[in-house]
């Protein structure tokens, strides 16, 4: 393996550049002290400091501030945010830097959420230790900076989005998170955010369009993709997956399936045309490995026994068991598959090993399958945890008498990362290159608003796609959004650039 020498991760020796961050390893030239980075901005600011300081003793505000700096430390970092600065009682972390994530913008609002969150916890200790409460707010805000090196001790970043994330906070209300534009376009699928009034900040030639973030969606989602268009260029793996599915029916067997290409290509689209060709003879489960987190392991596995079962999220620990049991009443050993299953997802303190929550799981989805075709989807398998990736093979390895097929997309860096995979010689690949340009045409021609773009400006996002469907879709959702589908998107001249999604 070699270590990146920005950011650390581990990564193949014949890499060329890091699969995290994208800097230059190996024989490449060295990456320049600063770059032009896309990453998303948190400025948090407590409200009142300063009728805060002229209250209480020095000292009493010394220790509740570093109270306060030290619990919202922890949260940005475990959501993979660097803390750039304390700035007297604001702070300022940064998402993107120094490793780049495609969720960032993600990663920045949930630690939000989180850090107003441990902000109650924060102030009912502080309350009973010393009588005092704080409150905060926050703005988020995402676009292109010049980033230093963090290595050499430079400022991490500077530009427009940093002054705009710090107008945010200083518009929003106590207690409030405001996002700015390019963040929301960002997480809109995966939070609950109202609009507010365009927010009029000093510097700014406009005002400022804002939203008011309330919550985060538990569960991750992907874009909001466009399913109702028609599937092009993508007939023989689409053949290959009912192929697959009609030989585990027949046999009464068991398949293991990977869906591997680069993000964009196209794989939950052509799962989706899947499902809809053989969802009325089979039952359709899913999970998604978290690319990070505490307890993630079996991540996916939760959000299939929480579906399958009906559990709630309001539901007590006690609650949820006892609805595990109730979905296997009907399996001998069921009360027992119910406390393993309880103790893999944290429903239960209770100790199993692998081999026990590896049995227990087979036999669940044994018994799922037992009545009626199981497809059991397992989203982004590039980011599960070994433990995972050996129970998804030997399940399929090991299950008889039933009808289960596992799909599982992932994306190339799988199969550098975890050359182990597949092992057992149980699993079928299917790989996905990008769309031809025949079949990228004929894509933007489906899309709305696609058919009517200047040609010039249709040939910059052909050729700036390569043949990605998710990149033609999201240009020209942002196209349609800002009124721009028109002369003016093209800049006036041969010499203009498509802009790149912030992503």
């Amino acid at each position: 393996m070699a270590a990146c020498p920005v950011c650390g991760a581990g990564n193949p020796e014949r890499a060329r550049f890091c699969l995290e961050c994208g800097t230059p390893i190996g024989g490449a030239p060295p990456r320049s002290a600063t770059s032009r980075r896309t990453v998303t901005v948190l400025f948090s600011d407590v409200v009142g400091s300063t009728a805060l300081g002229e209250s209480l003793d020095p000292e009493t505000v010394h220790v509740v501030m570093s109270r306060y700096f030290d619990v919202m430390h922890e949260v940005i970092e475990r959501h993979g945010g660097t803390v750039e600065k304390f700035i007297g009682d604001a702070i300022m972390a940064v998402f993107g830097l120094p490793v780049l994530h495609e969720d960032d913008a993600l990663r920045a609002v949930r630690a939000a959420i989180d850090m107003r969150e441990a902000l109650a916890a924060v102030n009912a200790e502080l309350q009973a230790a010393r009588g005092v409460t704080i409150a905060t707010r926050t703005g988020i805000n995402t676009g292109e900076v010049m980033a230093g090196d963090a290595s050499a001790r430079q400022t991490l970043v500077t530009g427009d989005p940093v002054n705009t994330a710090a107008r945010l906070e200083q518009a929003a209300g106590a207690g409030e998170i405001l996002i700015g534009r390019e963040t929301w376009r960002l997480v809109r699928d995966v939070v609950t955010a109202e609009p507010v009034e365009p927010i009029g900040a000093k510097g700014k030639a406009e005002p400022v369009p804002a939203h008011r973030l309330l919550s985060v969606h538990r569960t991750p989602e992907a874009r909001g993709l466009r399913f109702d268009a028609p599937l092009l260029g993508r007939g023989p793996e689409l053949d290959r997956l009912k192929n697959v599915f009609e030989e585990t029916v027949a046999n009464h067997a068991s398949a293991l399936i990977t869906i591997v290409g680069p993000a964009g290509v196209g794989k939950s689209r052509l799962l989706a045309e899947f499902i809809a060709t053989v969802a009325d003879r089979a039952q359709i489960l899913r999970g998604r490995c978290l690319p990070y987190g505490d307890g993630i392991t079996y991540w996916p596995l939760r959000e299939v026994l929480t579906s399958v079962a009906g559990i709630r999220d309001s539901d007590s620990p006690r609650a949820a068991s006892q609805k595990l049991r109730d979905l296997l009443e009907e399996v001998p050993e069921g009360s027992l598959l119910a406390d393993r299953l309880a103790s893999a997802i944290g429903l239960s303190t209770a100790q199993a090993s692998s081999d026990e929550i590896f049995w227990a799981v087979r036999r669940t989805l044994e018994h799922l399958a037992a009545s009626r075709p199981l497809i059991l989807i397992i989203e982004d398998i590039h980011w599960a945890e070994p433990t995972l990736r050996e129970l998804l093979e030997r399940v399929a390895e090991l299950s008889r008498d039933v009808t289960l097929m596992i799909v599982c997309p992932a994306r190339p860096e799988l199969l550098d990362l975890a050359p182990e995979w597949d092992a057992r010689g149980t699993n079928t690949t299917i790989t996905l290159e990008g769309l031809t340009p025949k079949a990228a045409v004929d894509l933007m021609d489906a899309l709305p608003g696609g058919r009517l773009l200047p040609s010039e400006l249709r040939e910059r996002i052909l050729a700036t796609a390569e043949g990605s469907p998710l990149f033609i879709e999201e240009v020209l959702r942002m196209l349609a959004e800002d009124g721009s589908g028109d002369q003016q998107s093209t800049g006036g001249g041969a010499g203009a650039r498509v802009e790149v999604p912030p992503t």
